[in-house]
């Protein structure tokens, strides 16, 4: 058991499964000696690494950051955001880093919710360097590299880089992240000019993205949706994305003030994860506004869980985008050219459902009534499901259309 606690908060921490015969997990195992805990230090990069790489993003004309999912950790808030403040380098992050800094930075140019061709990666494409921070390749490449003519990349993180296609830099920083980024901030510190051009190219970033956030129209679209949830949550507010196509519009538009106040998962992406975790939030912060935005599809395979948040009397907000299909599947049919096929499907009536459960339930029947609804649900308390319907014919003329048109080479998937 004690080990099993230690290799949990190895990198990556996570949960550890445990099985005995059903004999031994019934044994009296009499009196047990706990092992102590005792405090310890990770390894901390060398100074001729630190130097090396502190040389190369000198030696570079438009350096950017980026963080990644392993740079996403409690431990590393202070050391990463002073490194950025002491630096003044542009960052971007991938969705599981979204967080780590505070998106409302002037430092910040978004969030790489696809691998290519989106509005951040023309900032990527503009970069000569990157310094990928805790990039971890389980998530969905944030860019992919190339084999020649690409940013060069300086690897940060706590393990040596999983070399692939996709990602191979050209060096490497291995030690705790939070003391190498320390050590390349005193090497940095006041040395570095700042890009010319990367502020208004961040602008007009941060303007397509923010295109269409308050459209009045009914059903809802996706930007609206990530602007209006936005307005109702406070910076400590914790919202848990289930799995879907939401969930894209969610990495690319909704800004970040706090570190884990935006929970999702671009390893696996099960969907049914939305709600148990947000159930989880709920009861490790029962002070702070908990939401789970889920798709219906994603809902149903984990809905009974509203049981559970009733039981343990937690106040949660459950908002369910219904466009009664599995949107993000449907749409990668429709980008493919195959034809629309098996991915829509009846739900039951989610206000009732809820009210089985013993929750409180509420329908949105027009788009201003979305602010007041969610509001008016954090203040009752309890559980609350709150039903979307969800206009996403935004995908296709957003990440297919416009993106392609952008660049008409790129394949946006």
């Amino acid at each position: 058991m004690r080990d099993a606690f230690r290799v949990a908060e190895e990198e990556r921490p996570g949960p550890v499964h445990l099985e005995l015969p059903e004999d031994v997990a019934a044994a009296d195992a009499g009196d047990a000696v706990v092992i102590p805990r005792h405090p310890f230090d990770r390894p901390v990069a060398g100074a001729a690494a630190l130097d090396h790489a502190a040389e190369m993003i000198l030696s570079a004309q438009r350096p950017l950051v980026m963080i990644g999912a392993a740079g996403n950790r409690p431990a590393l808030v202070e050391p990463i955001s002073g490194f950025m403040a002491r630096t003044r380098l542009p960052f971007f992050n991938t969705q599981m880093g979204k967080g780590a800094v505070d998106g409302g930075s002037n430092l910040y140019v978004g969030t790489a919710a696809l691998s290519e061709g989106d509005y951040v990666h023309e900032a990527i494409e503009r970069a000569d360097l990157i310094v990928a921070i805790g990039h971890d390749t389980i998530e969905k490449p944030p860019f992919l590299m190339k084999s020649e003519g690409g940013p060069k990349v300086v690897h940060v993180s706590y393990e040596s880089a999983t070399v692939e296609q996709v990602y191979h830099p050209d060096f490497e920083v291995i030690g705790d992240i939070g003391a190498s980024v320390t050590g390349l901030a005193e090497r940095l510190e006041g040395r570095i000019s700042p890009d010319a051009g990367m502020p208004e190219l961040r602008q007009r970033i941060l303007a397509k993205l923010n295109d269409r956030a308050e459209e009045d129209r009914f059903p809802i679209t996706p930007q609206r949706i990530v602007h209006d949830v936005r307005q109702v949550m406070p910076e400590n507010g914790i919202v848990c994305l289930d799995n879907g196509m939401y969930k894209i519009w969610f990495a690319r538009n909704y800004r970040t003030h706090v570190a884990n106040t935006l929970l999702l998962d671009n390893a696996l992406a099960t969907m049914g994860a939305g709600l148990p975790s947000a159930i989880m939030a709920s009861m490790i912060y029962p002070d702070r506004r908990v939401m789970a935005v889920c798709g219906d599809g994603g809902f149903m395979m984990n809905s009974q869980e509203m049981e559970t948040a009733v039981r343990l009397g937690l106040n949660l907000v459950v908002v369910i985008l219904n466009d009664s299909a599995y949107g993000m599947i449907r749409w990668k049919q429709s980008v493919d050219g195959f034809p629309d096929f098996g991915m829509t499907f009846g739900n039951p009536d989610f206000v009732r459902y809820a009210e089985s459960y013993g929750a409180k339930g509420s329908r949105i029947s027009a788009v201003e009534d979305l602010v007041p609804v969610l509001d008016a649900a954090f203040a009752g308390g309890g559980v609350h499901l709150v039903e979307v319907p969800i206009d996403y014919s935004e995908n296709t003329r957003v990440l297919v259309d416009e993106l392609r048109n952008r660049t008409p080479d790129v394949e946006c998937s």
